[in-house]
């Protein structure tokens, strides 16, 4: 329980973009933000998606369900594993997280391009 806090504290914006980047470091297991909302856009969550890259519309929410049927679990079983918590949890934390970091990662509506 106190690995999934630690987690959920470096998440949230609190600790301005660390956060973001963590998220975004785990992430590059599985194609970037921009593999995983190009998932989540086939899967039919485009509004969504277009919801968090905008600039002038609220972040609409995304289900812990919605992430698993878009993503898959061998998707969520390698960022479980990034984030070290357990398979079971990783789309709740993916659900509670991944509007506000795109938001955070797209400040003009386009997200930036990461050079590793």
């Amino acid at each position: 329980m106190g690995l999934l806090d630690s987690l959920q504290n470096a998440l949230q914006g609190g600790q301005q973009s660390g956060g973001s980047n963590l998220l975004a470091d785990a992430l590059t297991s599985v194609g970037d933000y921009q593999g995983v909302l190009a998932m989540l856009q086939k899967s039919g969550l485009g509004d969504r998606v277009e919801s968090w890259l905008s600039t002038n519309a609220a972040n609409l929410p995304i289900a812990p369900d919605e992430i698993k049927a878009a993503l898959g679990d061998q998707c969520l079983q390698q960022l479980a594993s990034q984030f070290g918590i357990p398979f079971d949890q990783v789309a709740g934390v993916l659900a509670q997280h991944l509007p506000a970091a795109v938001d955070k990662a797209s400040p003009d509506g386009v997200l930036a391009t990461r050079n590793s």
